[in-house]
């Protein structure tokens, strides 16, 4: 009776977290609610886990509690300390240890299978899929981490290794197959399995360049939920089959959005290679028309102090140099003198899908002057200025003229058509696709070298002075 009182209980819990977390999703596809919505998933989180010590019979609660413990301290200290601009490493890092963790739950459910405890064949096919795609959400995303970290700086090829990496993949599927089907195998198969998984994750994800990074997150984001869904099958816990069901579904629904964004399939982005090392040069200008102009912050700071409408284009670069901050003041500075101002965000601007929008929100940008491609790109033909800061492939109007060029038929914000374009950049390197950017050499283009905070901050004294 107590038993059955217990599991009615958890079950409840588990039912209230499961709702929790779909609300929360829900609050967090808009800018004003995110915050909330973070909240209720985690309160719906708490519960779940609140729920877990309640189960029958329960052991090793001191281990329980320690691992707790071992994993929230390090968390949250991390979560206060990061700087917004490292945040998406942070998400690769997080969203690697929940792969990690369902990779883990597998582990645990095969070596016990291997030991003699029966599994059907539904239960051990799942924590072998669980495993596989867990395990590669892992590694890859360590990788992830360490390209946008900058501990990996270029995109590591070598001669036939999409063959490699197919080779790997059947090989490791095979070794499911024979888990599965035979039941009780040696630990040691079950060790050559996960170790298999590992190197694949490693290798799918080397080649890929920083400009498709974006993408790979919200994929491993999907792979991991897809895991843990799994693995809430394998043990029977509701809670694990919703939340993960939810969050795979939706990273799926949002790696497709991203891949649309740059007009590339997930196969592409996945198997091309594209994508080059920050600040690395072209080796091609062929079909580059002008020069660059440079311009001083003064004759910047009239041009938009006198303007009617400025638009501002942020990207990885704003993140890199954290001006968001000054860049609001600007804005507030050119607000009071009367200029309408707006700022335009790509769907793959920065390292994370919102990345942009985060740090914009941090610096207490209102939600209401900011726009996403579809509803801004009309309005750069009545802009008197466009201020790009950090941004590069995703201004670039060689993707509408070149079918040659690998970022072709990309969605680009519109900048080349306002009156003027003001670009606040570092040197002279090309974007992460390393793709030289015909904008910079437009007519109507200045280039304005420098820190993307200090050029800011001088803008903004530009504007107050006069």
């Amino acid at each position: 009776m107590i038993d059955n009182w217990q599991t009615f209980l958890i079950e409840g819990i588990y039912f209230l977290a499961a709702i929790l977390f779909i609300l929360g999703l829900k609050k967090m596809s808009s800018p004003v609610t995110a915050r909330g919505g973070i909240i209720w998933a985690g309160v719906g989180m708490i519960l779940a886990t609140l729920a877990t010590f309640l189960t029958p019979h329960l052991s090793n609660l001191d281990l329980i509690v320690i691992a707790i413990i071992l994993g929230a301290t390090p968390a949250w200290w991390s979560a206060k300390k990061v700087a917004m601009a490292n945040m998406p490493q942070m998400i690769a890092l997080y969203n690697g240890m929940g792969g990690g963790a369902a990779a883990a739950i597998a582990g645990v459910e095969l070596i016990r299978a291997s030991a003699g405890h029966e599994l059907s064949n539904t239960v051990q096919t799942l924590a072998v899929l669980g495993a596989i795609i867990g395990t590669i959400s892992f590694s890859g995303s360590i990788i992830a981490f360490a390209k946008l970290q900058g501990l990996i700086k270029k995109s590591l090829l070598f001669n036939k290794q999409q063959i490699i990496n197919l080779g790997l993949f059947v090989f490791l599927l095979v070794l499911g197959a024979v888990i599965v089907y035979i039941g009780s195998v040696p630990v040691i198969v079950i060790i050559l399995f996960f170790l298999v998984a590992l190197v694949f994750g490693v290798l799918v994800t080397v080649p890929i360049g920083g400009a498709d990074m974006p993408v790979v997150i919200s994929l491993f984001n999907a792979l991991t939920g897809l895991a843990v869904a799994f693995e809430g099958f394998v043990l029977s816990n509701a809670a694990m089959i919703i939340a993960g069901t939810v969050v795979g579904a939706a990273g799926t629904l949002l790696t497709q959005l991203m891949a649309r964004a740059m007009n590339r399939p997930i196969s592409n982005v996945l198997f091309s290679g594209f994508g080059a090392a920050e600040g690395q040069e072209a080796s091609d200008n062929a079909g580059i028309e002008g020069s660059l102009k440079p311009i001083d912050a003064t004759d910047a700071a009239i041009m938009m102090a006198y303007a009617e409408q400025v638009i501002i284009v942020p990207g990885y670069g704003m993140a890199v140099a954290q001006a968001q901050h000054k860049i609001w003041e600007l804005t507030r500075a050119l607000i009071e003198r009367d200029v309408r101002v707006k700022f335009a965000i790509h769907p793959v601007a920065g390292r994370m899908p919102g990345h942009m929008n985060v740090l914009l929100a941090e610096a207490g940008v209102p939600y209401d002057i900011i726009f996403d491609l579809e509803e801004i790109n009309a309005e750069f033909e009545q802009s008197d200025v466009a201020l790009v800061i950090g941004a590069n492939d995703v201004v670039n109007p060689i993707a509408r003229t070149d079918p040659n060029s690998p970022i072709y038929g990309m969605p680009i914000l519109s900048v080349d058509k306002a009156k003027n374009v003001v670009v606040i950049k570092r040197g002279k390197g090309t974007g992460f696709s390393g793709v030289e950017n015909h904008l910079f050499y437009a007519d109507n283009t200045r280039m304005l070298y420098g820190d993307g905070q200090k050029m800011a901050g001088e803008l903004l004294q530009g504007i107050k002075e006069l």
